[in-house]
């Protein structure tokens, strides 16, 4: 398999739909539900976000994710909040690094727009990718979002470069 190419796209793009309608049945089946959170196409748009979407050489989209700008609010972001959302590979493309690539690209985008925490939420039903997260070094911290009452929500966020 040659080199994927990177590209950043609108949440709205044709294949960022088809990729999050495929993470959204991953969801169901995991969970019994899909994310319920609110998503807007905006949210993503530079400089108060990123969606990033991975091609195959034969330009099949075989991964995503984004950053959103978050600030302090009831939800439990704090200033300078950037939360990933829908970071997924397809089944086919899992195990060649794929994710750990988009989530440096996503850690050095926000860093670029100022931002000085990466945060995410996930589950206990999703092992892998909190191995990943863990693994990149992102540790716990206190719940927010849609799913921060949730038993089976696990939140993590790891400090930028340049955080104080």
């Amino acid at each position: 398999m040659g080199p994927v190419e990177i590209r950043r796209t609108r949440y709205d793009d044709p294949d960022a739909v088809e990729l999050n309608d495929l993470v959204q049945l991953e969801y169901v089946q995991r969970y019994g539900d899909g994310d319920l959170t609110h998503m807007d196409a905006a949210h993503f748009d530079p400089p108060r976000g990123v969606y990033l979407l991975v091609y195959d050489p034969d330009g099949t989209p075989v991964a995503s994710g984004g950053w959103r700008a978050q600030d302090a609010s009831p939800e439990g972001f704090a200033d300078g909040d950037a939360e990933i959302k829908r970071m997924f590979v397809v089944p086919g493309a899992r195990g060649r690094g794929l994710a750990r690539t988009v989530l440096a690209e996503l850690e050095a985008s926000a860093t670029s727009a100022g931002r000085t925490r990466m945060v995410l939420e996930t589950g206990l039903k999703q092992p892998e990718a909190i191995s990943l997260y863990t693994s990149c070094g992102y540790r716990p911290v206190p719940k927010f979002g849609y799913y921060r009452d949730d038993e089976l929500s696990v939140c993590l966020g790891k400090p930028l470069p340049g955080a104080s």
